[in-house]
């Protein structure tokens, strides 16, 4: 089958599992320019420290290889990418944009949403609606094609997901390191379909034009100085590692430019041009749970683990644990500097949870100006 006829069989199958758009990109050859070109990039972002405490991803094969490195390292029989894409973009205000006194951050692509039987929104992980559409659209490619090896993932594989969308045609990486398309912008969810398709060199997609000019807002927002140059991102100094993937203590350098983010961060696709006219998506099953919009930190302090379990069962939220999300919550009103937060703070330098006593000393300090 010729590439644009795939690629038409793709798109249309794509749209019909519910993403917003799709491509296929082969994997580059052993050895060619772009992998030589992918593996030292991501060999020299791990060896900076750029990964923080993501020890998934400086796993090594047998041979000493960073298995994240390239596909031809981790999985050898795939020749082509399948990426897709879910808009996730909601008609609510922006992380920098003015918010209640008191009130907190979550990350837009935490929000998400489904109708429950009880009526109302149900937590929905965006990893678990995606795989469910990938998983039908490789049934019908199979049905139309033939049987194929093919593999599924959304966000858990040993793939840069960003780095075959833009090998597929769907986007430019933004000097934020974020996958930038011309009409969606980059509130984008992406998955995966590893495939042994080939796809021969001269039908390989024409790579979009990367629209960032001249533009730096991205890095010029960035409050803890994480995107240390275009498309370069010291993950270990991002807010969303910070509240999400790091245990323990948060370093004291770093707190004050977490502001009131207590899961993820969104200000680098805030400030970025491209978003202004993205549209909003009207997905059933990623709608904006609005709690989840500048939710109240009081709120969120005085959430049990029971209470935790529940409002984010099913949720992306999980991943920073409870314990996480409470130090989290703990930095934010340090960075409020309302007084008002100081009697659960002082009950919180009680804890026995070590981590959240600390942030909780932190903050009282803070607030009383003693930092």
């Amino acid at each position: 089958m010729q590439h644009a006829s795939l690629h038409s069989l793709i798109t249309a199958a794509a749209k019909t599992a519910g993403f917003a758009a799709a491509g296929i990109a082969a994997v580059p050859e052993l050895g060619s320019p772009e992998d030589e070109s992918d593996r030292q990039a991501f060999a020299d972002w791990v060896e900076q420290g750029s990964a923080g405490e993501m020890e998934y991803l400086k796993r090594r094969n047998e041979s000493g290889e960073l298995v994240r490195s390239s596909l031809r390292v981790a999985i050898p029989w795939v020749k082509s990418v399948i990426v897709c894409v879910t808009n996730y973009n909601a008609p609510k205000p922006l992380s920098i944009d003015h918010a209640p006194e008191g009130t907190g951050w979550v990350a837009r692509y935490a929000w998400t949403g489904q109708q429950s039987i009880n009526g109302g929104l149900a937590p929905s992980d965006y990893h678990k609606v995606l795989l469910k559409r990938l998983e039908r659209l490789d049934a019908a490619l199979k049905s139309e094609l033939g049987p194929f090896e093919s593999k599924c993932y959304v966000d858990t594989g040993p793939i840069v997901e960003r780095t075959y969308a833009r090998y597929a045609g769907l986007g430019w990486i933004g000097k934020n390191t974020c996958l930038l398309n011309q009409e969606l912008g980059s509130w984008l969810f992406l998955g995966v379909i590893l495939t042994s398709l080939e796809i021969a060199a001269d039908q390989h997609p024409q790579l979009a034009a990367d629209r960032c000019g001249s533009c730096t807002r991205c890095i010029d927002a960035c409050p803890t100085g994480a995107l240390t140059a275009p498309r370069q991102m010291d993950a270990s100094l991002c807010i969303s590692y910070l509240t999400i993937e790091k245990r323990g203590l948060i370093p004291l350098e770093l707190r004050e430019g977490i502001g009131r983010q207590v899961f993820g961060c969104d200000i680098c696709q805030d400030v970025c041009p491209w978003n202004r006219k993205a549209p909003i998506a009207s997905d059933p099953e990623l709608q904006p749970r609005t709690e989840l919009v500048n939710p109240a930190l009081d709120w969120l302090a005085e959430l049990d683990q029971e209470g935790f379990g529940r409002l984010f069962f099913g949720s992306p939220i999980k991943r920073a644990k409870f314990e996480g999300l409470r130090r989290n919550v703990a930095i934010a009103m340090g960075n409020s500097g309302l007084r008002q937060f100081l009697p659960k703070l002082g009950e919180w330098q009680s804890s026995d949870d070590r981590v959240l006593a600390e942030a909780a000393s932190w903050a009282v300090r803070r607030i009383e100006g003693r930092n």
